[in-house]
């Protein structure tokens, strides 16, 4: 049922560790929330963006100002519950208009109590953060005191060296889909749920691994090939995880990564990952093969980066970088079967361009145990 009433507006403030305050009004869940304040790009996918794992610890800033005109839907859901810290935009709709939403943005918002702000200018915020940097800030609609919410924001801890993955991970294996093509298992550390829907439209057999599960207990379920997942936070503070890929790179299986997955593998090998002064947020961020020549529109969602110059050629080759700043945006690695990517190739809504990445990597199962021949659907 669409409603027809907009509720009574209540006064909420977004504080920045700077000392920057905007004044706005409340949407979703009346409280206070507080973490990274960084900005997407995407003109849709809204609930995708709030349900990513990876954005945990962050607040997340719609640059597209209409945000919540089509309502949510369980199926756009990519985990079980909102990941982000809070919502800031520029225009909240409390009516929606799609026959298929199963309710409002806002009912949906109080429902997980997420705390968001609407009425704000978003592009002037936007322009602040692109000059000084991603910071952290908080939003609150209970306590109204600048100085008393510029100092809370700024007692918040950095990401820089922040291990978020365990709070977002399972908490046990658990079996995703079954089929006739190959077995992969998936270290968790904040997967999204459409890469998993991608290796089960390939006719693959998933289990999905916390991510500090040890590695013997995973290869005692005999996988044909492992992929490290997205994931929160940031990769330098995940020792443990750093080197259950170098463990995994000796067992010679086929090895996929993507975001936090790409570092992790790129860490283990020696390469070097940095804390970005903005980020990549969005759906529109062009990425160049390097091998095909081809250029892919692509969704992105990362804070850290692999260091071009400390790849080294002899374990690996920048397999894709992005066209707006050169960063690296993938890896084909020399000294084992095994590929990587920064951004997401199984983003949903869209674009679609990447999602060939999947078929390669099980391109390079099949090479490896040819009896668990995947299926290569073009999904």
């Amino acid at each position: 049922m669409i409603p027809l009433l907009h509720p009574t507006p209540d006064p909420c403030k977004l504080a920045l560790a700077d000392g920057t305050v905007v004044t706005g009004i409340a949407i979703g869940h009346r409280g206070e929330t507080g973490g990274e304040l960084c900005f997407n790009t995407s003109m849709t996918g809204y609930q995708e963006i709030m349900t990513d794992p990876s954005y945990y610890g962050q607040i997340m800033m719609m640059t597209y100002p209409h945000i919540g005109n089509y309502g949510v839907m369980d199926i756009d859901m990519e985990a079980a519950r909102p990941m982000v810290a809070g919502l800031v935009v520029r225009a909240f709709s409390h009516r929606y208009s799609n026959r298929l939403a199963d309710g409002s943005l806002e009912d949906w918002m109080r429902r997980y109590e997420l705390v968001g702000i609407s009425g704000v200018d978003t592009r002037r915020l936007v322009r602040h953060i692109r000059t000084k940097g991603v910071m952290n800030a908080v939003i609150s609609s209970i306590d109204l005191d600048d100085e008393s919410l510029v100092e809370k924001a700024r007692r918040l801890p950095s990401m820089d060296g922040l291990e978020l993955a365990s709070y977002v991970m399972t908490e046990r294996p658990y079996d995703f889909c079954t089929g006739p093509g190959p077995r992969i298992a998936v270290f968790d550390y904040g997967c999204k749920l459409n890469i998993l829907r991608m290796f089960q439209a390939r006719d693959c057999t998933v289990r999905v691994f916390p991510g500090y599960t040890p590695l013997n207990e995973v290869l005692a379920w005999e996988p044909d090939g492992l992929f490290f997942s997205n994931g929160p936070g940031d990769p330098r503070a995940m020792p443990q995880a750093i080197e259950q890929v170098r463990a995994a790179i000796r067992t010679g299986l086929p090895i996929f990564g993507i975001c936090l997955g790409h570092q992790l593998m790129a860490l283990a090998l020696g390469f070097k990952v940095y804390k970005m002064y903005v980020g990549h947020r969005g759906a529109n961020h062009p990425v160049k093969n390097l091998r095909t020549g081809r250029v892919e529109v692509t969704t992105q969602n990362h804070g850290f980066a692999v260091e071009a110059e400390s790849v080294d050629p002899r374990e690996a080759e920048v397999s894709h970088v992005n066209l707006n700043d050169r960063t690296v945006e993938g890896l084909r690695f020399k000294s084992f079967a095994g590929l990587s990517v920064q951004y997401h190739p199984e983003a949903s809504p869209g674009p679609h361009d990447s999602r060939y990445l999947f078929d390669e990597f099980l391109e390079l199962v099949a090479a490896h145990r040819p009896v668990a021949t995947p299926q290569l659907a073009r999904v």
